[in-house]
This record gives C-alpha cells, structure tokens and sequence, in this order.
C-alpha cells in the first residue's frame, strides 16, 4: 500500500514540476501604443503596411508568437504565418470570426486573408484550442 502512495506522490510531483518549467519559459506580452493612425509600423515586434496592405507577421510552432498584437482597423490585413519545423497543434490554425480553418505547412510561409476588420479583438487558436493568440484592431 505505502508502495503505491509513494509512487502515486512522485508521479503526481513530477508532472506539476514540468508544468511549471514548461510554463515559466513562455515570453511575457507587453502593450504597445499605436501612437498616431498613420505610422507605417503599427506594432514594431509584427505588423506593418505595404502598399496599403497591412501585414501581421506570426510564428506558429509550440504556439503562436506574439501572442498579442495591435493593428489599425479597416485597412485591408494579410496574417502571415512562418513556421520551421513545425509538428505540433499550432500547425492547425482556427479563426472562428471568419470561419478560417488551416493547415500549415510544417515549414514556410502562409498567407491568410483576413479583409478590413472593424475595431476589436480577433482571436484565433491552434487545431486543438491549446495555443492562442490576439489581434487588438483600434
């Protein structure tokens, strides 16, 4: 009996010990003010306007980074998504507000059509609704 209460404890400790070193690595999200409507680069770590597109760089492989980003609303917007070497659920992309379901690639680059969205936040996951990530349009 005490045999299986010890290893019922140390399996129980090893799984809480590497949630903790898997979540402890994840970058902290930092606000960043958009400044004036017309700057070219609307958030400098992902989005910005080329030939009057605008263009919201992510990286999808054990999650999306960043995870938050900020654009302008009503401008048309192209997600762009790099991924290398990617094998896990974030390969899986889900855009509910626009019914956007895809596959990427486990190397490249995917461009998605997102049109000229309106104020707000638009989420999207991984396949399996692990990895998410955000687009504050204001």
């Amino acid at each position: 009996m005490w045999k299986s209460i010890i290893i019922s404890l140390t399996m129980f400790l090893f799984i809480i010990g590497g949630t903790f070193l898997v979540l402890r690595d994840k970058p902290k999200n930092e606000k960043v003010d958009l400044g004036q409507k017309n700057t070219q680069a609307l958030d400098p770590k992902n989005v910005t306007i080329e030939n009057g597109v605008q263009i919201i760089k992510l990286t999808a492989r054990g999650g999306y980074q960043p995870r938050q980003s900020f654009a302008q609303p009503g401008l048309p917007t192209i997600l762009r998504i790099d991924t290398n070497g990617t094998f896990d659920c974030s390969a899986s992309i889900r855009i509910p507000a626009l019914k956007i379901s895809q596959i990427l690639p486990q190397s490249g680059t995917t461009d998605l059509a997102l049109g000229s969205p309106a104020t707000g936040i638009l989420r999207g996951t991984c396949g399996m609704g692990m990895y998410s990530f955000e687009i504050n349009f204001k």
